[in-house]
């Protein structure tokens, strides 16, 4: 009786486990990938004002992306930084906010990944 037991829970587990779904394997709207790329051009341009600008015209919000995005596969304040891009690295690590401490176990965190390559303007 206790091997039924042992195997129906097991069973269980692992009939749960197929039937459940991930969420980031839904694909991106192609307005969303649009807002991301002109976001992570924004922030390699070192200009702040057209960071906020392009933000605000895709009404994102900075803490958001801040830690949220990431582009060419480094967030978006290395991904600035790697370019030389230092005031608006530094804006968006302003925009993060006081350091707190999160139960990772409890929060589902949620990255928004796109890739580009810039063609010379």
């Amino acid at each position: 009786m206790k091997t039924l037991t042992t195997v129906t829970t097991t069973l269980l587990i692992a009939g749960a486990s197929l039937i459940s779904f991930n969420s980031s394997a839904t694909p991106m709207s192609s307005y969303m990938q649009s807002a991301l790329i002109d976001t992570c051009k924004a922030a390699a341009s070192n200009k702040t004002l057209r960071l906020k600008s392009t933000l605000k015209a895709h009404r994102l919000n900075e803490a958001t992306v801040a830690l949220g995005v990431v582009c060419n596969g480094e967030d978006i304040i290395t991904f600035a930084q790697n370019r030389g891009a230092n005031k608006t690295a530094d804006h968006m690590s302003n925009s993060i906010g006081q350091a707190s401490i999160t139960d990772l176990a409890a929060v589902e965190i949620r990255k928004f990944e796109v890739n580009f390559t810039t063609s010379p303007e």
